[in-house]
């Protein structure tokens, strides 16, 4: 077993981390920027280490610096959380060279789904359908006209790696699609040194749906049923839930058990999710996959009981999994808004200093907290300040209960969207789970996404 793993990442998602390896009794190490210093990751950890200026390049890319501490700890596991460096093979790989577990996929797993044009490759060899598209990087806006024309307008122009929807754009015609086509080409260039763009058919107000997979090293691999992440701002998700008030026992198994087969087709270890775009019809299509923990696993971890962190641990030690297909338990329904420093109007990040801080408490809330009740939430990062996680016995109550927590929820000092989650929540389409990917801009916001 793992003895003692360096958190590469920061905010809640390392306090997140660290909270399971207290459980587990395995020691802890935080690296942290100047920015982060009195941040609550930090204190949280058995020990803790500055990695350089607050600027992510200076610090949490910093894979020198990360490894140096690493290896002075003692420590033997890397865990990197999500974003930063969790899909970055070349990192994956450095830890196994340096004699440390990465606690994730291969790194060649890594790379291969880390490219969307690859990743769709593999995944039509396993059998997933797929979005109608080009499934190689396009030369140029003539050969992008080319295709769109082939497959029909409107179409989704985007980026072949990376994610949270940098290079990507709707486009209705081949005049929209030429001048889309350089500037997105450019933006996934400058932020992920990939320039490389494809094409897929707009699915027109689809349901954004994912399947939650963990896989071992000895082939054995299950999914942990679904969560419905449709509620989105320029494909950024909002609100997430799980169980999808929209699948019948039939999707849902289906969709599961392609996942799973999919999985084990590329020989996938260690926990992941594949993400689908569903039509009214109840067609999936698959979307991405993403090879490390996702910002919304605790809702998962609400509705089946399970630890994904220790899941991850475990099998990284080189466990196999102990529990079987038909062991896996969805009870109950969970929902999980993401709170952050921004304008709830315009989405523009508000970071500064909160002066209060009070947070709803009772059955079935939960709390993953970036910050404390005087931090200063940097402009050098993402604006998260916390994740609300509510869950019931049905959709319904965790909604009531949501409401009512959302309403008690206090912070002072800076703008947040806690005003925008409240909106959202209390409409009557989302009650109903009328929460197609284009529900706020249908229902909240028209103007202004």
């Amino acid at each position: 077993m793992i003895r003692k793993i360096l958190i590469a990442n920061r905010g809640e998602i390392a306090s997140r981390i660290i909270r399971t390896c207290k459980k587990l009794g395995i020691l802890t190490v935080a690296v942290h920027s100047e920015a982060d210093s009195d941040s609550p990751f930090v204190g949280l950890a058995d020990e803790a280490y500055l990695l350089g200026g607050p600027r992510v390049q200076e610090s949490y890319l910093n894979v020198n610096k990360i490894l140096e501490i690493a290896k002075e700890t003692g420590a033997d596991a890397i865990h990197p959380g999500y974003g930063f460096l969790s899909e970055n093979a070349d990192f994956a790989r450095s830890c196994e060279e340096a004699g440390l577990i990465f606690i994730g996929p291969k790194p060649e797993i890594i790379q291969q789904m880390g490219n969307k044009v690859e990743a769709r490759k593999k995944m039509e060899q396993a059998g997933l359908p797929l979005v109608p598209g080009f499934s190689r990087p396009l030369i140029d806006s003539a050969e992008a006209a080319a295709v769109a024309e082939k497959i029909g307008y409107p179409v989704m122009l985007k980026a072949a790696a990376g994610g949270g929807g940098i290079g990507m754009q709707a486009v209705a015609n081949e005049d929209e699609l030429t001048k889309a086509f350089e500037g997105n080409q450019k933006r996934a260039q400058l932020f992920f040194g990939n320039g490389d763009m494809f094409i897929e058919k707009l699915i027109e107000k689809p349901r954004h749906i994912e399947i939650q997979v963990l896989a071992d090293s000895f082939g054995n691999a299950v999914y942990l049923w679904e969560r419905e992440c449709s509620v989105q701002r320029r494909h950024q998700k909002v609100v997430e839930e799980a169980p999808s008030s929209f699948l019948d026992e039939e999707t849902r198994n289906r969709m599961g058990m392609a996942a799973v087969k999919a999985v084990k087709s590329i020989g996938y270890s260690n926990a992941g999710t594949l993400e689908f775009l569903v039509d009214a019809d109840k067609n999936f299509y698959f979307l991405e996959m993403n090879t490390r923990l996702q910002v919304e696993h605790p809702v998962t971890e609400e509705i089946t009981g399970l630890d994904l962190v220790e899941q991850q641990i475990k099998i990284a030690s080189g466990n196999k999994l102990d529990f079987t297909q038909s062991e896996i338990k969805q009870d109950g329904h969970s929902i999980e808004v993401r709170i952050y420093a921004e304008d709830p109007k315009t989405f523009y990040p508000a970071p500064g200093r909160i002066t209060t801080m009070e947070l709803p408490e009772g059955e079935g809330i939960r709390h993953e907290l970036a910050v404390h009740g005087t931090s200063v939430v940097s402009h050098f990062y993402d604006p998260m300040i916390a994740k609300l996680v509510v869950s019931g016995d049905s959709r319904d109550k965790a909604i009531e209960r949501l409401r009512e927590a959302l309403a008690c929820y206090k912070i002072e000092g800076i703008k947040t969207n806690l005003p925008l989650l409240m909106e959202i929540i209390s409409h009557e389409a989302f009650s109903q789970g009328d929460t197609t990917t284009d529900f706020i801009a249908k229902y909240i916001q028209k103007l202004t996404v």
